[in-house]
Parts: structure tokens; sequence; C-alpha cells
């Protein structure tokens, strides 16, 4: 790691806990809202492709079972 990153995450410890858990908060919804945002653009892309959820699951059970 980085000085800079090890220096963050230093003083991120020194936080009271409660700026603690709200930074916390605030990390976890925008990791969320990035992933909503990742995955409509991947069903945008499978739409575009012609892959529906039935394809999706059909491909899993192959890849799962050899069937």
């Amino acid at each position: 790691m980085t000085e800079a990153v090890l220096d963050i995450l230093h003083r991120i410890e020194q936080l009271p806990e409660a700026d603690r858990l709200l930074l916390e908060e605030h990390l976890a919804l925008a990791a969320e809202s990035n992933w909503r945002r990742e995955a409509e653009e991947a069903r945008k892309v499978a739409r575009a492709n012609g892959i529906d959820q039935a394809s999706i699951d059909r491909g899993i059970e192959k890849a799962r079972y050899g069937r």
C-alpha cells in the first residue's frame, strides 16, 4: 500500500466510533449505487445481445452441472 493509503487508514482508525459508522454507511451507499449502475448497464448490454434471464440460468446450470 502507498503511504497515502496507510495514512488514510490510520486516520480512519483514529475517528470516533460515530464518525467511523457514518463513513462506513456512506461508503456502503456509494458501493451499492455503483453496483446498481453497473448492473443496469450489464442488463442493457445483455438485452442488446439477445440474452435473457432464461439464457443466463441455462448457462449457469451448464457451467455448474455440465448439462
